[in-house]
């Protein structure tokens, strides 16, 4: 682990050292330390600010799995007479447990924790540091940016942190990491932050990670990385690992992701973020020479949606987009992550380079616009699709499933309930263009073509940009 308590140490005792054969300068000469400052570096003042903020957080779900039943019994006569129960038993149940930990962020009892923490679980319990045990709510959760808002209620204030500006932070400052690693208690590690804006490590546009070498290890996810005023900078999440322990390369969620996560959360458990309507592509040195950059850096706008409020802020193809709000914007996920890292009803300013000119469109945060409306819809009945819900393409939907913007009408698959559409391989997010020859454009259309009594079933899907083909 790098670590800066050694070199700290080494000034402030004033060791003498040689290099190259030179006489170390006057600031390095030994001296006898004249207080206890001069001779002890600690973290403990920061330490007992933040740690009574951090929590535990234990997860169980419990899997239902039915017994398999001899290939006999499995007739269809046999069960007509005698039933499922005799043959398969009632289903097996097992738990599956997950450990985490979790940031108090409010003296009310709202705690912050990682998605993959809790994700599904029946039950999340919350231990704090002295030992009191909550049953926890789950308030919202967003798979997207692996983050989830938990409430406890306790009897009266609880210790909590401040949520600091992550944005302040640069490489090289000081930060405590506190979590519970494997289960051993609550522990705390020391780093310093490695980089503050490292993206390309995480499985969406919207993660944007700060990096560092503070040991970061299975059961820290979900915990705090402090500064050194005991603020919140950031929600331990990942880390790079060959043997599933720390290599001094971990990741936290930037602490203005949660503010965003608070501010954009709607009742009901809904995250609603600011829509772009925006299509970019990373600028490569080739670009950067044909437009006249001095350097690669920046996205460039390869399309807009023709609903896009950065489109009617005047944004076009071709241009771009070097900042926003005054951050420079590296690459396309940085993007993702300034102008969804406000709320909406905020103002972004966006810095354009067009035609080797720099110009500044100032364009509100807008949610993504629900044209044409969802229609969500769950089918049932004796059929190929029973089982899925399904909704009208459009910008809001497309953007709370994750996907990228197929450019295309038609209905896309929310949720696979199971049933016969389980069956037959249908998945979420996977896009109907066609049945039985007739082309798909709404839902409305797909139920009337459902209820026709069809007992042959062709269906053509694009599943993530390819055209698959069902035959039942």
């Amino acid at each position: 682990m790098k670590t800066i308590i050694k070199p700290l140490i080494m000034a402030l005792l004033g060791l003498s050292f040689l290099i190259a054969g030179e006489t170390a300068p006057a600031w390095a000469k030994r001296q006898v330390p004249h207080s206890s400052g001069e001779v002890m570096l600690s973290f403990a003042p920061v330490v007992k600010k933040a740690r009574p903020a951090v929590v535990n957080v234990y997860a169980k779900k419990v899997i239902r799995s039915a017994r398999r039943a001899p290939l006999l019994f499995d007739d269809p006569f046999f069960r007509r007479f005698f039933g499922d129960d005799l043959f398969l038993g009632r289903p097996r149940a097992r738990v599956r447990n997950s450990l985490g930990s979790g940031v108090l962020i409010s003296s009310s009892g709202f705690i912050i924790t990682n998605n993959h923490v809790i994700n599904d679980a029946d039950d999340i319990r919350v231990v704090l540091s002295d030992r009191r045990e909550f049953k926890a709510r789950l308030v919202v959760r967003d798979e997207r940016t692996d983050l989830a808002l938990l409430k406890i209620k306790a009897d009266g204030p609880l210790p909590f942190l401040q949520i600091a500006d992550s944005d302040r932070l640069e490489v090289g400052d000081i930060v405590l990491a506190i979590g519970n690693p494997f289960g051993v208690g609550q522990t705390v590690t020391q780093g310093i932050v490695s980089a503050v804006a490292r993206t390309g490590v995480g499985k969406s546009n919207y993660q944007f990670f700060i990096q560092t070498d503070a040991a970061i290890n299975p059961g820290n996810s979900g915990g705090a990385l402090v500064d050194m005023r005991g603020r919140l900078v950031g929600i331990n999440t990942m880390i790079f690992s060959r043997s599933g322990g720390s290599n001094g390369i971990g990741f936290a969620i930037p602490s203005n992701m949660v503010k965003t996560l608070i501010v954009n959360a709607r009742e009901g458990g809904r995250i609603v973020r600011p829509w772009a309507g925006v299509y970019l592509q990373p600028v490569t040195p080739d670009i950067a020479a044909s437009l006249g950059m001095k350097r690669p850096a920046g996205a460039l706008v390869v399309k807009l949606h023709k609903l896009s409020p950065l489109k009617r802020a005047g944004l076009k193809r071709g241009d771009v987009i070097v900042a926003i709000d005054g951050h420079a914007i590296g690459d396309v996920r940085e993007f993702g992550y300034r102008f969804t890292g406000q709320p909406v009803g905020r103002t972004a300013t966006l810095t354009i380079m067009r035609n080797d000119r720099k110009l500044a469109i100032r364009a509100p945060r807008k949610a993504p616009p629900e044209i044409p409306p969802r229609n969500e819809v769950v089918i049932s009945g004796r059929n190929l699709f029973t089982g899925l819900k399904v909704a009208n393409l459009n910008p809001a939907v497309i953007d709370e499933l994750g996907m990228r913007d197929p450019a295309r009408a038609g209905v896309v698959i929310v949720k696979v309930l199971g049933g016969p559409a389980a069956r037959a391989g249908f998945r979420p997010r996977d896009i109907i263009l066609e049945v039985n020859g007739d082309k798909i454009v709404s839902v409305r259309q797909l139920k009337r073509l459902v209820a026709s009594g069809e007992r042959i079933w062709e269906v053509a899907i694009d599943r993530r940009g390819r055209t698959l083909r069902l035959q039942r």
